[in-house]
């Protein structure tokens, strides 16, 4: 079984890095790859994000299990979907149920005040981050959740309160799903409790 871990808009792959090595000490084998880099021949849309993903996913021929954060959850239920014979589990943190538009473009408006510097810190440009999120406003999350077949943990932080009614939405209308809130964490969990996270993983994959 193949263990991914897909970070967040704001993120990279070093974002999962503590809890990597968490997973790793139990054995528990796992690979992050930085969207932006295996995206970065592409126009930084959604659809070709997506795409290169999913990609990604099909060069392995065992099973996955998936692990995504906001933007990697809502990958994770698009190839989750799409492929759902690949896909043994996933893990949705912080992923919305139904995208905000208004917040949204509210947010597009603050990024293009941000400085350059800030977004290659993650390893994409100001421009292309401004582009991938714009491309995000059209998305439809909530009519694929009820096709999701595979076993589902729902988690969110206990401070991310942006997100909470969306996991309680996921839990409600995907067949297979548990809900997990963890306590004192906002939106980037793998980063805040980073401990508990890999732990609740674990017990996950475990008792399934």
């Amino acid at each position: 079984m193949i263990n991914i871990l897909i970070h967040g808009m704001g993120q990279n792959e070093s974002s999962w890095d503590k809890v990597k090595t968490i997973l790793n000490e139990d054995s528990i084998d796992v690979k992050t790859p930085n969207l932006f880099d295996i995206a970065k021949n592409y126009q930084l849309n959604y659809e070709n994000l997506y795409r290169v993903f999913a990609d990604y996913c099909n060069g392995f021929k065992e099973k996955l299990n998936l692990v995504g954060l906001s933007l990697g959850g809502i990958l994770a239920i698009d190839y989750a979907v799409e492929y759902p014979k690949k896909v043994n589990s996933i893990v949705l943190s912080g992923t919305p149920y139904e995208l905000p538009k208004r917040l949204l473009k509210f947010q597009n408006f603050v990024f293009k005040l941000i400085p350059k510097k800030n977004f290659e810190n993650i390893g994409i440009s100001k421009n292309n981050f401004i582009e991938l999120s714009n491309s995000l406003i059209e998305l439809d999350v909530k009519s694929k959740v009820s096709k999701i077949q595979c076993n589902t943990l729902v988690v969110c932080g206990e401070k991310d309160n942006v997100n909470m009614e969306s996991a309680r939405q996921l839990n409600s209308n995907i067949k297979y799903s548990k809900i997990k809130i963890i306590k004192d964490a906002g939106h980037e969990i793998n980063i805040d409790k980073p401990e508990e996270f890999a732990n609740t993983i674990k017990e996950f994959y475990y008792n399934k």
